[in-house]
């Protein structure tokens, strides 16, 4: 086992881990008690994932993050976490904003994430009109019975499938595995990837709007989902996915963003949020008004 720590006041923003990986960025973590997504912080427990065939644990303490791992897996924690991003420059370089304001000091430390792209490309396909602890419970049982098991630490853990491995799946297989209506729209985009027709990640070679033009071709992706694939995987921090607590914004603070269709309107609240960092202060407010605090 390998194991480390990173010092919490060496990073510039601090961080607030609970709210990172429970704020509805992703979906490809799993706490240790069972109870992601319960709406309650468990200080102190240890969060797991599975990149690239390595189990990776985190948690915090008051003076550090600690990980454990089958690797060396600093440098994939400081990238999964976004640990290098300078947090008290983004909030001192956002707009003068009531609402954002709030939300900032609200949840001072959460950082967004960087997670696969294609887990995150299938989390938001399966994220429509549902709560974030159901997608959590799909994506875990999507990862359970199709995702290769891996032992650690007298655990067993499962990665997300590989593309090949979930285009396997029927979409009979997924609609009794509670997927309902998204059942198609995943294996097809499965098969889209498996058989090499595009790749998520290559929608980071492209200016901000031609990838989200690039991520719609996959099956069951709209704009709202490739904005979240851009924002929580390929770091396009300008992303602003229009779900919606962002639409109950706009009507209740920002009415003259409301442009009627979604990319200009989308174009106008990130705008209205400062452009460069414009996700970051998407994911604040969502966290926010989506938690009531």
């Amino acid at each position: 086992m390998e194991t480390g720590t990173i010092r919490r006041d060496e990073l510039a923003g601090g961080l607030d881990l609970y709210r990172t990986l429970e704020s509805g960025q992703t979906y490809l973590w799993r706490r240790g008690d069972g109870d992601m997504y319960g709406g309650t912080p468990a200080p102190g427990e240890w969060y797991v994932t599975v990149v690239d065939g390595e189990v990776i644990r985190v948690r915090t303490t008051d003076a550090a993050l600690e990980w454990e791992s089958t690797t060396d897996a600093e440098p994939t924690v400081r990238r999964l976490l976004r640990l290098d991003d300078d947090l008290e420059a983004i909030v001192d370089a956002a707009p003068n904003d009531p609402l954002l304001d709030e939300a900032y000091e609200a949840h001072r430390g959460m950082r967004l994430v960087t997670d696969p792209p294609f887990g995150t490309l299938i989390s938001f396909i399966c994220s429509a009109q549902m709560r974030v602890s159901r997608i959590h419970s799909m994506v875990s049982t999507l990862a359970r019975e199709y995702g290769d098991a891996v032992s650690f630490d007298g655990e067993t853990y499962h990665a997300f499938p590989a593309p090949a491995q979930l285009a396997t799946a029927t979409e009979s297989e997924l609609r009794d595995l509670g997927l309902g209506y998204r059942a198609p729209y995943v294996v097809r985009t499965a098969e889209m990837v498996a058989d090499g027709e595009a790749h998520p990640a290559d929608a980071r070679e492209l200016e901000y709007e031609a990838a989200r033009e690039f991520l719609c071709q996959f099956v069951g992706v709209g704009d709202k989902v490739a904005d979240c694939v851009l924002l929580f995987a390929l770091e396009f921090d300008e992303a602003v996915p229009l779900d919606t607590w962002l639409r109950s914004a706009i009507e209740e603070y920002y009415p003259d963003c409301d442009r009627g269709s979604y990319a200009e309107t989308s174009r106008a609240l990130r705008e209205q949020f400062g452009g460069e960092y414009a996700g970051y202060a998407q994911t604040y407010v969502f966290h926010h008004l989506r938690t009531g605090d």
